[in-house]
């Protein structure tokens, strides 16, 4: 059964938090339920920290949205009395006590370029209907700046990108897709993915970039990384096939 405790620091220093415990080799540090470029900023900061602390048994940090998930072996210190748990949550509100370090979105800005609609973007025409706008329109609020990359999950080099438009904020198809295209640009609950490769999905399809979002032959696998800014700006069906060409895709 999952425990939770709740740490609240300073306002102007510290934001408030509480751990959750998330099986015996797990805990969450939660930092809000409501997606924002701030809570993701927080949990990127949060997560650097404890990457840099190196805690004992601590085998993995990863950040989300509003979370940071800590994977930990049993504790090698621990005499019995004390958790795992109890004990990393311990050495985890001392280090964030003093407060997090001030982090801002990446100085990266990565241009994805993407072709709407059409083969490669099978849902825009149902998502222009359903928020009562057309196509352009949909593609506008998509393009707009201001986007960033706050988590990787699902699949290797996989990214989930927001906070959108509050038209773009659609619940996810009813029945899933068994397989989503490489290159698939999809949104659900103004939030856009990415497929970096042919997988299951069930968000609305917009359109395709032929980027490669991963490949682990690169010396840095995955295009995107948590805290980048992204700009989805808009190609022609000519343009997608060229850079497919050039990025050694099947157009």
């Amino acid at each position: 059964m999952a425990k939770a405790q709740r740490s609240k620091g300073k306002p102007s220093q510290e934001p408030a938090w509480a751990f959750r415990q998330q099986g015996d080799r797990c805990l969450s540090l939660d930092f809000g339920d409501k997606i924002s470029v701030e809570t993701g900023l927080q949990c990127l900061a949060a997560a650097g920290v404890l990457r840099e602390a190196g805690l004992p048994g601590v085998t993995d940090v990863v950040p989300s949205y509003t979370a940071v998930a800590v994977h930990f072996l049993p504790d090698p210190d621990s005499d019995g009395k004390v958790s795992a748990f109890d004990a990393q949550c311990a050495r985890i509100s001392a280090l964030l006590g003093a407060g997090l370090p001030e982090v801002s979105a990446s100085s990266r800005e990565i241009e994805i370029p993407v072709c709407y609609g059409g083969r490669h973007g099978p849902d825009l025409g149902d998502v222009a209907r359903a928020a009562d706008l057309t196509e352009d329109e949909i593609i506008a609020l998509h393009t707009a700046p201001g986007s960033m990359v706050f988590t990787l999950g699902f699949a290797p080099g996989l990214p989930y990108i927001g906070v959108h438009d509050a038209a773009l904020n659609l619940p996810r198809r009813a029945v899933p897709r068994t397989a989503v295209a490489q290159g698939s640009v999809a949104i659900a609950n103004r939030q856009t993915t990415i497929y970096p490769n042919v997988l299951p999905g069930g968000w609305h399809i917009l359109g395709a970039t032929p980027l490669v979002m991963f490949d682990a032959t690169r010396p840095n696998p995955t295009l995107l990384m948590p805290g980048d800014r992204v700009r989805f700006v808009p190609i022609s069906e000519q343009d997608f096939e060229r850079i497919a060409v050039e990025q050694g895709r099947t157009p």
